[in-house]
C-alpha cells in the first residue's frame, strides 16, 4: 500500500494499483481489465474515476436514507427498536454459527500446507514492518471500540452474572462475587478475541489472494471468480459491492456514532462543555474535517502515522492504569481470564438451545453483526497493508496479536473498575452511563484530569483513523477495485460516513446504530460464508511453497 497511494502527479502514467505478483503465482486468465467500466472525467479540476452502477446506486440510496432517517426522526426511531429485536432475536443462531465456521476455517489453514502460501507471489517482500503493520491492524479494527466497551462490558456482565437473569451471560452466578467476574472476562474476551478477528482474517485474506496472487481488482466481487467465474464482472458482483459499501458505511458509522457520544460524555464531564445533540454533530463534523486532511496527506503521511501515534498513547494509557491500578490482581487476571475464556468458550459460542436469551442475542448476535460489517472496511485494509506475509504469518498475526492485546486491555480497564466496586465498594463506576464509565474508573485513580483528556483525544483519532481507512476502502469498492483512485472520491465518503452517524444518532440514538450494523451484517453474513470455499479453493490452486 505504502507504493501505490494516489500521489503520482497527473503528468506520470497512473498504474491501475494492484501490482503484479513476485515470482510463481496462479493469475486467473480473464478479459477484464480493472477500471473498465468506469467513469472518468476531470470536471471543474476534480479528478474523478469511478465504477458507474456501483457508485450510483450506493450513493444514491444513502443519500436518501440520510434525509429521510433525518426528516423522520420521530417516525423512524421505533421501527429501528422493531428491526433490532426482530433481527438479533430470529437469527442469533446464524449469526454465531457463522462466526464459529470462520474460525475453524481460519485455525485450520494456520495447520494446513497452504499456511505456506505467500500474499503477492512467492518472492513478494512485505511493504511495512511488522511494527507499522501492527499500528494499522490495530487502529484500524477495534480502536473506538475498546475504548467504549473496555470497562463498560466487563462491568455490565458482572453485573448481570451477579443478580442472575436473561442478561447474564450462560444463566449467570448468583450471588457469588468470584464466579460473576470470572463468566463477565470470559463472556467480553469472548466478543473481543478469536471470533472477530476470524471475520476480520477471512475476508482480508480472500481479498488478499485473489488481488495480488491472481491479479483481479481489490473488490469483493473478485473473491466470487471461482464460483461465478465471468459473471463477477456483471450484475452478481455489482450487487456484491454494494452490499459491501452499504455493510461498511453502516457499521463504520455505528462506531464513529459510538465514539461521538462517548467524547461528547467525556468533554461534558472534564469541561462542562454542554450535554446535547450539537456538541456530538460538532464532534463529528470536527472529525470528518481532520479525517479529510489526514486522506490529503496520503496512506504513509496520514493512515500510518496517526496509527502509530494511536497505538503509542493506547500503550501509555494501558500502561498507565496497570502501574496505579491493581497491579497484581490484573497481572494474574491476565492469565486467569484466558483460562476462563477457554473454559466457557464452548457454552459461549453454542448457537442452539441457549438459557440466556438476553446476552446471546441483545449482545453476542449483535457483535457478530457489527463485526461482519465492519468486515469488508477492515478486510480490505489489512489486505493492502498485507502484501508479502505467509498465510500462516498473516492468520497468526491477524487472529494472534490483536486477541492478546484485547485480553490485557479488558483485564486492566475491565478489571480495574470491578476491583473499585467490589473491594473498594465504589458505586458510581457500576451506576455512571454508558459513554461515562471509563471516566468514572480513571477518576479513581492518580492524575484523573490528564488521563481523561488522553482518552477523549485517543477516541478522537480513533475515529480519524476509523473515517480515513474506511474512505479508503469504500472509494476502492466504487471505483471498480482501483486502489489509486482520485482523493476527491474519498473526501465524499468521508463526508457521507459523518452525515450518517449524524443521521442515525438524531434519528434513534445507539439502538439505531446498532441497528443498522445488523441488518447489513445479515446479507453480508452469507457472502463471506460463500467466499470461506473461495478461499480453499483458491489457495489450492497457487503454486505450492518449496
Amino acid at each position: 500500500m505504502a507504493n501505490h497511494d494516489s500521489n503520482t502527479p497527473p503528468e506520470e502514467p497512473v498504474s491501475e494499483g494492484i501490482p503484479s505478483p513476485d515470482g510463481p503465482a496462479n493469475l486467473i486468465d480473464t478479459d477484464y481489465v480493472i477500471g473498465q467500466d468506469n467513469i472518468t472525467t476531470n470536471a471543474m479540476g476534480l479528478n474523478l474515476d469511478l465504477h458507474g452502477k456501483v457508485f450510483t446506486i450506493s450513493s444514491l440510496v444513502v443519500l436518501l436514507f440520510v434525509i429521510l432517517t433525518l426528516a423522520l426522526q420521530d417516525t423512524i426511531a421505533p421501527v429501528y427498536d422493531a428491526m433490532f429485536g426482530f433481527l438479533t432475536g430470529n437469527l442469533s443462531w446464524f449469526f454465531i454459527l457463522a462466526a464459529n465456521i470462520f474460525v475453524i476455517l481460519c485455525i485450520g489453514l494456520i495447520f494446513s500446507p497452504l499456511g505456506k502460501i505467500r500474499i503477492g507471489g512467492a518472492d513478494a517482500k512485505p511493504d511495512f514492518t511488522y511494527i507499522g503493520w501492527f499500528s494499522m491492524l490495530f487502529a484500524a479494527g477495534m480502536g473506538i471500540g475498546l475504548m467504549f466497551f473496555g470497562v463498560n462490558e466487563p462491568l455490565t456482565h458482572f453485573g448481570t452474572s451477579f443478580d442472575g437473569g436473561s442478561w447474564a451471560p450462560l444463566a449467570g452466578a448468583e450471588g457469588d462475587a468470584a464466579g460473576a467476574e470470572a463468566l463477565a472476562m470470559a463472556a467480553t474476551i469472548f466478543h473481543w478475541g478469536l471470533h472477530p478477528w476470524a471475520i476480520y482474517a477471512v475476508v482480508a485474506l480472500s481479498l488478499a489472494l485473489f488481488s495480488f496472487n491472481k491479479g483481479l481488482p481489490l473488490s469483493m466481487r473478485s473473491v466470487f471468480y471461482p464460483i461465478l467465474g465471468e459473471r463477477v464482472w456483471g450484475w452478481p458482483g455489482h450487487v456484491i459491492d454494494i452490499l459491501a459499501v452499504f455493510a461498511t458505511l453502516f457499521g463504520l458509522a455505528t462506531s464513529l456514532g459510538l465514539g461521538a457520544t462517548q467524547a461528547a460524555a467525556g468533554l461534558t464531564y472534564l469541561f462542562d462543555a454542554p450535554e446535547s445533540d450539537i456538541t456530538m454533530i460538532l464532534l463529528i463534523v470536527g472529525i470528518t474535517i481532520i479525517a479529510i486532511g489526514s486522506i490529503l496527506a496520503g496512506v504513509d503521511k496520514g493512515v500510518q502515522l496517526l496509527s502509530k501515534i494511536n497505538i503509542a498513547m493506547a500503550a501509555a494509557l494501558l500502561f498507565f492504569v496497570i502501574a496505579v491500578g491493581p497491579t497484581l490482581l490484573i497481572a494474574t487476571g491476565f492469565f486467569e481470564n484466558l483460562w476462563n475464556y477457554a473454559v466457557h468458550l464452548p457454552a459461549l459460542s453454542n448457537p442452539f438451545g441457549r438459557e440466556d436469551a438476553n446476552f446471546s442475542q441483545g449482545w453476542t448476535a449483535f457483535y457478530w453483526a457489527w463485526w461482519i460489517s465492519w468486515s469488508p472496511y477492515v478486510g480490505m485494509f489489512i489486505a493492502r497493508v498485507s502484501r508479502g506475509r505467509t498465510v500462516r504469518e498473516f492468520l497468526i498475526s491477524v487472529m494472534l496479536v490483536p486477541f492478546f492485546v484485547s485480553v490485557l486491555w479488558m483485564t486492566t480497564f475491565g478489571g480495574t473498575a470491578i476491583d473499585q466496586y467490589v473491594s473498594q465498594g465504589i458505586e458510581a463506576v457500576r451506576d455512571a452511563g454508558v459513554d461515562l464509565q471509563l471516566f468514572v474508573m480513571l477518576e479513581q485513580l492518580p492524575l484523573s484530569q490528564i488521563t481523561s483528556f488522553i482518552a477523549i483525544i485517543l477516541v478522537i483519532i480513533f475515529f480519524v483513523t476509523s473515517s480515513d481507512s474506511g474512505s479508503l476502502v469504500i472509494d476502492s469498492i466504487t471505483a471498480g477495485g482501483k486502489v489509486d483512485a482520485p482523493k476527491p472520491q474519498r473526501v465524499f465518503w468521508a463526508i457521507i460516513e459523518g452525515a450518517i452517524a449524524i443521521a442515525l444518532l438524531l434519528g434513534g440514538g445507539l439502538t439505531a446504530l446498532q441497528t443498522m450494523a445488523v441488518s447489513t451484517g445479515f446479507p453480508f453474513t452469507i457472502i463471506l460464508l460463500v467466499a470461506c470455499y473461495a478461499i480453499i479453493k483458491g489457495l489450492m490452486s497457487e503454486p505450492k511453497a518449496v
